[in-house]
């Protein structure tokens, strides 16, 4: 058939560039093509029970892989031909690259021609962000000539990906924009329910689910209708998947109608071009990337727009290892973009990334024109947006106790679980907690960082700048976990600091970044928590892991009068051995002064 042919038309096409023969794996396309196996062009189509097309022979500086996978069926909803409107609108799809893999270039456009519709891709445009690989200049041209929708236009100095992406924007003719990184695979059916949702109401932004394609084998990993999640973001401004919230769940009757999400990732998406400008496309005042897919989703809210993630669209994405994009000295980026959104679209509740960054904004250029078109557009307030789009989110304003990032002493050095303390300062209000037992000098302590969810909470003496620390009162001790997502699950243990700074280098501003992230809050419901991570106790470990929002193992009760912390299910009180070099938990003993403590910043009136 027409798609078996231009497959192989594409290896032919791939293997000119090959030093070695391909050995393509894929048995229907040899049981319909003969003729073509093998061949004299250098491709070989060899018999064998596997399911999959792969060539990973050398061209030069990198592999020629087109990835012919025979993708899981989509479910039946999805496949319904009633379900989509006929008349959809054309889509130019962008794709911004910088000195990609000529390979995984090939294979993102090449997915969008062999498995979108003609009649929907009005064209497809490259936009080359000042590459300097020679197989991206005249080779690339050549090689694309042959497909008159795609379209090459080049920056004429390095723009960064958010500039790269307004130049697609402002070359295409399409109605709507569909931007793809450079390093994907769409898969069949990808674009129409994209499409119908746009042409159904122009002001909602639609994105795919995402798929992991894995960036060794490049393997393609489908996520199926239960693994779908939305995204969210915590107050260092940083994204993150959630699970779909029960309320989103009970607004659907079935798993293949999109899903309402607080925010997007950024990299994939389709959006009404009309709407797009309306809105004020992106902030052109944010350098390279990052923050520009919170402001997107924060405004796309505010302004009168919804944001979906549609679960019968399947695009796979390699999540890199290393950025290509190379950054600029003396600035952080990140920071400075962070920063402008806070100013114009965060209201009052910009003060809790503020708090992170040690209240240094720094220079983040003028944002005057972006809070007019705010104001012009008639956007409604974050408030509103925290209340009806993300009720989810934890408000730090709102915890019995809560604390920021304040450190006169140092915090900690990794060393397998144990940190050392980073000689850093700060100004600001602390939380601590407190063990009462041998002066009070031992403090609950963790970073929090995703890579360390799952691991021990250690004990560290504490520095009486809040932020990270719970105090055992009488050992001089803190509770400390880094708080890294490959770390959840892991027990909570306790650890002398040295105050020795060590090897945390990596400075924010003026303050040391594993020192921003050590923040613990007590929330009315009980939790004992840093940002999305809380305090989990199942019997064994005390650990970290990410909150759920239900209790249970994550309940802890704050006895103000006998300084004890008392686990809700198991009705035990925390502690720390008499080494004090672990956190454990014990039957509540009203003389044991290793169960006692404190809570700096507590504020009672707010359970």
């Amino acid at each position: 058939d027409d798609r078996g042919m231009r497959m192989v038309r594409v290896i032919a096409k791939c293997a000119e560039h090959a030093k070695e023969p391909l050995l393509i794996r894929y048995p229907w396309l040899i049981s319909r093509y003969p003729s073509r196996a093998p061949s004299n062009n250098g491709v070989s189509f060899v018999d064998g029970k596997e399911d999959i097309a792969v060539e990973r022979q050398s061209t030069g500086n990198d592999r020629c892989v087109y990835w012919l996978k025979r993708f899981p069926t989509l479910f039946e909803p999805c496949k319904e031909s009633s379900r989509y409107l006929k008349d959809l609108p054309p889509t130019a799809v962008i794709i911004c690259f910088h000195n990609e893999a000529w390979s995984v270039l090939l294979r993102t456009v090449h997915s969008v021609l062999d498995r979108s519709p003609e009649h929907l891709i009005q064209e497809i445009i490259l936009v080359d962000d000042f590459s300097d690989m020679p197989h991206l200049k005249r080779q690339l041209e050549d090689y694309m000539m042959n497909y008159p929708k795609v379209r090459i236009i080049r920056a004429n100095k390095r723009e960064g990906l958010i500039r790269a992406r307004l130049l697609g924007a402002a070359a295409a003719k399409a109605p709507v924009l569909t931007y793809l990184d450079s390093h994907c695979e769409c898969t069949e059916g990808w674009l129409e329910p994209l499409l119908d949702r746009i042409a159904r109401d122009p002001t909602t932004v639609v994105c795919p689910v995402i798929d992991v394609i894995d960036d060794t084998t490049l393997e393609y990993h489908w996520r199926d209708s239960s693994g779908v999640n939305v995204g969210g973001f915590d107050w260092n401004l940083q994204f993150n998947w959630h699970a779909v919230p029960e309320r989103e769940r009970k607004r659907h009757k079935n798993p293949a109608e999109p899903v309402w999400s607080p925010t997007m990732a950024g990299g994939l998406f389709s959006i009404d071009r009309a709407f797009f400008e309306r809105i004020g496309t992106y902030d052109s005042g944010f350098d390279i990337w990052g923050g520009e897919n919170l402001e997107l989703s924060f405004k796309t809210w505010m302004c009168g727009g919804t944001l979906e993630i549609v679960p019968c669209s399947h695009v796979g994405h390699i999540f890199r290892k290393r950025s290509p994009y190379k950054w600029r000295n003396g600035v952080n980026v990140l920071k400075r973009n962070s920063i402008r959104l806070s100013e114009v679209w965060l209201d009052e509740y910009a003060k809790y990334y503020y708090q992170r960054i040690g209240h240094d904004k720094g220079n983040y250029g003028d944002i005057s024109e972006r809070k007019t078109l705010r104001k012009k557009l008639g956007c409604k307030s974050f408030k509103w947006y925290l209340d009806n789009v993300y009720p989810e989110l934890f408000i730090p304003g709102e915890a019995v106790a809560s604390g920021c990032f304040v450190r006169t002493y140092s915090c900690a050095q990794i060393v397998a679980l144990r940190r050392v303390v980073c000689e850093t300062k700060a100004a600001g209000h602390g939380t601590t907690v407190r063990n009462l037992g041998e002066g009070g000098n031992t403090c609950l302590d963790s970073p929090a960082r995703k890579a360390d969810l799952h691991k021990p909470c250690g004990l560290y003496p504490c520095h009486r700048q809040g932020g990270n620390q719970i105090r055992q009162v009488t050992s001089g001790m803190c509770i400390d976990s880094s708080g890294k997502i490959e770390d959840l699950h892991q027990p909570v243990s306790m650890y002398p600091c040295h105050r020795q700074g060590g090897n945390q280098s990596t400075i924010l501003g003026n303050i040391n970044q594993d020192c921003l992230s050590q923040y613990w809050m007590l929330s009315k419901t009980g939790e004992i928590r840093r940002d999305e991570s809380c305090l989990d106790y199942s019997g064994s470990d005390v650990i970290l892991y990410p909150c759920h929002g239900s209790k249970g193992n994550q309940q802890w009760i704050y006895n103000p009068q006998t300084n004890h912390i008392r686990h809700g299910s198991s009705d035990k009180c925390l502690a720390i051995t008499e080494s004090k070099q672990q956190l454990v938990m014990e039957e509540c003993s009203p003389n044991a002064l290793r169960q006692r403590w404190s809570f700096e910043n507590y504020d009672p009136s707010k359970l």
